[in-house]
């Protein structure tokens, strides 16, 4: 398998650092609101990266962490007069309402930031002992200058980044440049704080995820995923804390994905094109999000707008009817028992080629567009073979059915229809109909069609009898 690797700007042969076990760790949310579909196409990409190395033969240690304490959780846990674990407890269980809707697995190991104090502190002391932090009178800081590879991931000069810092005002009366970032906030009035060295106080942002990383996963992995506006400060910082820290490389191959758009347009609240996935849940079920989220390469732009999820609703339901038909098909028997017919063999052929397709596609640099191009084409040969007057199999049809349940299941598609129970009235006139045409009384029949229809079902007359299904 090849991933680009932000570090080297470039597609590189993923090797993982121990053979057969492959350790990810992949930013989470800070569950101060509802996470939004911008969030949600890192969560999708990342559990599909997962599937697909388990797939592969692979065992995948994932870790996905909570944020659960930082200044927006605590503006918003003030805003609401509650406290910010409670706020945190609250959006925890909403997280997990839609990351199960979009059918994200749950990770091997999901820490939170307020659990791993005793490990924050640890390696801020760490850093201190080594030179690489200081105190200062409102916390403790990371001297970027110490590190003499820092802007390695994001490619930024240093000196640039300085100039400009020190343009916007950042430079604070105690630090000693303007790009160094706070490891330990010291404790403010009616803020959450924590015991430390240097005072109680909280932890900064990009220290929480290393400090997670290093107690789940070990000093060096081989996966960090996130989205695109993370590479700079979060995870460059991330690198420079780690490796000064341990004096070892920190992560062997960084992936990213790319942004979303809104109508074309970079999403915001002061727009007022910022979608959580529970607002686009409400016009579209979960699993259509999680196809338009893959219908496109992780790390190109994909552009949100109601004709995409539109087409995404169209695409996700032509591979549902394909393997819904197939099992009405088999159910009925088919019309040939020969499994070596020239129909079964060309059907098997088209699955084996399908599945090859497939995992290319995604060895490619996890290309689930590639990958979804895969199963259109094993959809089309199926839907030809259970239609062809000569029809093959049973056992060649539930075999193209069941490759294609496998490949969506390794993109984590769910290809449960959506449909209500027949309704036991509708059933005995389509039964009446069957019976009627028996009897060549086509005009019953006709009259028994249209009363179908106009209880909003549809008849359609197949080789294997009627099949019925909601307008």
């Amino acid at each position: 398998m090849r991933l680009f690797n932000t570090l080297a700007r470039e597609k590189e042969e993923f090797v993982p650092l121990e053979p057969g076990r492959v350790r990810i760790y992949a930013c989470g949310p800070t569950v101060y609101n509802l996470f939004h579909i911008g969030n949600a196409r890192a969560f999708v990409t990342f559990d599909t990266l997962r599937r697909f190395l388990e797939y592969r033969g692979y065992q995948v240690d994932f870790v996905q962490n909570f944020t659960d304490i930082d200044d927006r959780m605590i503006q918003r846990a003030r805003d609401e007069g509650i406290t910010v674990a409670e706020l945190a407890e609250r959006n925890i269980a909403e997280y997990y309402v839609d990351a199960d809707g979009l059918n994200v697995r749950r990770p091997t190991v999901q820490p939170r930031a307020t659990e791993t104090i005793d490990e924050i502190v640890a390696l801020i002391a760490t850093l201190v002992e080594r030179g690489y932090a200081y105190e200062t009178s409102d916390g403790v800081y990371f001297d970027v200058a110490k590190d003499p590879d820092y802007g390695k991931l994001s490619h930024h000069n240093l000196e640039d980044l300085k100039t400009g810092a020190s343009e916007r005002g950042d430079l604070g009366e105690e630090k000693r440049n303007p790009m160094d970032f706070a490891v330990w906030k010291k404790k403010k009035e009616g803020e959450p704080s924590w015991p430390s060295p240097w005072g109680d106080g909280r932890p900064g942002w990009h220290i929480e995820c290393s400090a997670m990383i290093h107690k789940t996963l070990g000093d060096t992995i081989d996966i960090h995923c996130g989205g695109q506006d993370l590479v700079f400060p979060h995870h460059e910082n991330e690198i420079a804390q780690s490796e000064c820290a341990t004096g070892k490389p920190f992560v062997r191959y960084w992936v990213h994905n790319g942004f979303i758009t809104v109508d074309d347009e970079k999403m915001s609240k002061s727009l007022g094109n910022f979608f959580t996935v529970r607002d686009v849940a409400k016009r579209f079920p979960y699993p259509v999000i999680r196809f338009f989220l893959l219908s496109a390469h992780y790390r190109m732009p994909i552009n949100y707008n109601y004709d995409m999820m539109v087409a995404a609703q169209n695409g996700l339901q032509r591979i549902r009817n394909c393997v819904d038909n197939l099992a009405f098909v088999t159910a009925a028997g088919g019309t040939s028992r020969d499994t070596d017919s020239p129909g079964a063999l060309q059907l098997a052929e088209a699955g084996k080629v399908a599945r090859d397709r497939f995992v290319e596609a995604l060895e490619d640099d996890l290309n689930s567009a590639d990958a979804l191009a895969a199963v259109f084409d094993l959809v089309r040969a199926a839907n030809t073979a259970a239609a062809a007057d000569d029809a093959v199999s049973s056992e060649a049809l539930r075999g193209a059915a069941d490759r294609i349940q496998e490949l969506c299941e390794v993109l984590g598609i769910d290809l449960t229809p959506d449909r209500e129970e027949i309704p036991t009235e509708i059933t005995r006139m389509v039964e009446e109909r069957t019976a009627a045409k028996k009897a060549r009384d086509f005009a019953l029949a006709d009259r028994l069609r249209d009363q179908v229809k106009e209880q909003g079902f549809v008849i359609e007359d197949t080789q294997q009898g009627p099949k019925v299904s909601r307008v």
